[in-house]
């Protein structure tokens, strides 16, 4: 689904997690090179109304998901580099790379793990079973994440991770950052992330931050997670801190 800003390939192109049918893949998104491009939204801009409105969502995808892809490729003329590679060693590249690869690729995450249809907010035994063991329960998950949310500083977004001991963690980053990122402190790889930035949450919320972290809560796609903790479970630990 990342290659293409079609509807149909974001349904048949991507590769599949074992469980679920229509799973987008942290292969697929760490796999984009060469010129890239904003994938489309899997649902209408209305979709996921009451907790985030259409006027933000088209706004979010359209106008800065875009800028942060155009000045990707400014940025990175005749790339042949996959987006995961320039995460990796975004050390090596000046900041007009990181602000805007961390951009494009906690995007492009970040449209999948929300969901209209109910029956994927739905958490899977295996998951609530690993959720439970680290955080104790769901609901204690919840709070971990909206108060880490809600209490950092500015822009930036707040992340469920498998840390490179494959452990569940909640870790925050700044601006466009993220945990695949060799320039952070809490690395891993994300399963679940949360825009911080205004422009996520402004035109409904306004500076209510805690209440937009509190709604997408009631929006996520739990199948989509899962799909993804599998993955992040399966690869390499030495690749977690690459």
């Amino acid at each position: 689904m990342f290659k293409s800003i079609s509807v149909t390939a974001v349904l048949v192109t991507m590769s599949l997690a074992p469980s679920y049918a229509n799973a987008a893949s942290l292969q697929e998104l760490n796999a984009q090179s060469g010129t890239f491009q904003v994938p489309a939204l899997p649902y209408a801009f209305n979709a996921l109304e009451p907790e985030i409105d259409a006027e933000t969502m088209k706004l979010h995808h359209d106008k800065h998901h875009k800028a942060y892809v155009d000045k990707l490729n400014d940025a990175l003329p005749g790339n042949k580099q996959d987006l995961r590679t320039i995460l990796s060693q975004v050390s090596r590249h000046p900041p007009a790379v990181r602000d805007n690869a961390g951009g494009h690729w906690n995007h492009s995450f970040f449209w999948t793990i929300l969901t209209p249809d109910i029956k994927n907010r739905v958490v899977s035994e295996r998951l609530k079973k690993e959720i439970g063991k680290k955080f104790g329960s769901m609901e204690n998950l919840k709070k971990e994440m909206i108060t880490k949310g809600t209490n950092h500083f500015a822009s930036g977004w707040v992340w469920l991770i498998r840390n490179p001991k494959k452990q569940l963690e909640v870790v925050a980053t700044a601006n466009q950052d993220n945990p695949l990122m060799n320039t952070v402190k809490e690395r891993g790889i994300p399963i679940l992330g949360i825009d911080l930035w205004e422009h996520a949450y402004y035109l409904k919320y306004k500076n209510a931050r805690a209440e937009y972290l509190a709604s997408v809560w009631n929006i996520v796609h739990w199948s989509q997670v899962d799909a993804y903790d599998q993955e992040a479970t399966r690869e390499r630990a030495s690749k977690l801190a690459e």
